[in-house]
C-alpha cells in the first residue's frame, strides 16, 4: 500500500518537516517519485518512523546511533552490537555529562577503601561499564555498603540481587533469542518495543508491586499486633 505524505503524518504523528528530515539524514529511505513534487510512501516508511520516534523519545539515540542500528537491521539483533548500542547505554544508566574516573582517580577522588572496592568487584556488586570506567553510580553503591556496615548489617539484600540478576539476565538474554527468531522488516520496530518494554516497564512494575505488596502486609500485620 502505498502513502501520501500527510497519510504518514497521520499514522505516525511526525511532522512532514521531520520526515523529511530523516530522509535527508538517511534515516528512511527516499520515496518513490510519481512526478514533480509528487512522492509516494510505503509500509516499511511508518514501520521507520515509529521505531525512530520511539528510539529518540525513550531511549535518547542520536541520529547517528539510530542510522548504525538500521543498517544492520536485516542482522541477527544478538550478532549486532550496533544494534543493540542504544539499548545498552540506557542499560549502562550513566547519565549524560557525567564525570568518568580510572580506578585509581576514582579512589583518590572519594576517598575510597581500597580493600573495600577491590571486594565489592570481586563479589559482582560493582560493575564499571567498559572494565577501568567509574563514576558517580558507583560511588552511590560504594556509599551504600558503607552504611550498611556503619550500622553493622551485612548486606545480604545487594548481594542476593547480584545472584538473582545474574538469573534474570540469562532469562533476558533468552527473549531477545526468541524475538530475533521472527525478526522481519514488517515487525522490526514492534520486536523492539516489546524488548524496551520489557527490560524497562514490566520488570520495574512487577519489582516494585511485589514489594509493595509484601511490605504493605508486613504494616497491616504490624497495626494488628499493636492494637
Amino acid at each position: 500500500m502505498e502513502y501520501k505524505i500527510s497519510e504518514l503524518v497521520a499514522q505516525t504523528d511526525v511532522p512532514k518537516s521531520t520526515i523529511l528530515y530523516y530522509i535527508r539524514e538517511g534515516l528512511l529511505p527516499q520515496a518513490k517519485k510519481l512526478k514533480s513534487n509528487v512522492h509516494r510512501y510505503n509500509e516499511e516508511h511508518i514501520e521507520l518512523i515509529k521505531y525512530i520516534k520511539y528510539m529518540k523519545q525513550e531511549m535518547g539515540s542520536s541520529n547517528e546511533q539510530i542510522k548504525t542500528a538500521l543498517q544492520h537491521k536485516n542482522q541477527s539483533l544478538s550478532s549486532s552490537f550496533s544494534m543493540l548500542a542504544p539499548l545498552m547505554q540506557t542499560l549502562s544508566d550513566i547519565p549524560r555529562g557525567a564525570k568518568h574516573y580510572t580506578k585509581k582517580e576514582f579512589i583518590e577522588h572519594y576517598g575510597f577503601d581500597v580493600t573495600l572496592l577491590d571486594k565489592l568487584l570481586e563479589d559482582g556488586i560493582l560493575m564499571p561499564i567498559g572494565g577501568d570506567d567509574y563514576t558517580e553510580k558507583e560511588a552511590s553503591i560504594i556509599r551504600l555498603i558503607e552504611k550498611f556496615q556503619e550500622v553493622g548489617i551485612e548486606c545480604r539484600i545487594v548481594k542476593e540481587y547480584v545472584h538473582h540478576a545474574k538469573a534474570l539476565s540469562e532469562l533476558e538474554r533468552q527473549i531477545q533469542g526468541q524475538l530475533c527468531g521472527v525478526r522481519s522488516d514488517e515487525n522490526f520496530s514492534t520486536l523492539w518495543k516489546i524488548m524496551l518494554d520489557t527490560l524497562f516497564n514490566a520488570k520495574k512494575y512487577i519489582f516494585s508491586r511485589y514489594t509493595h505488596k509484601v511490605l504493605f502486609k508486613a504494616l497491616k500485620d504490624e497495626m494488628v499486633k499493636n492494637d
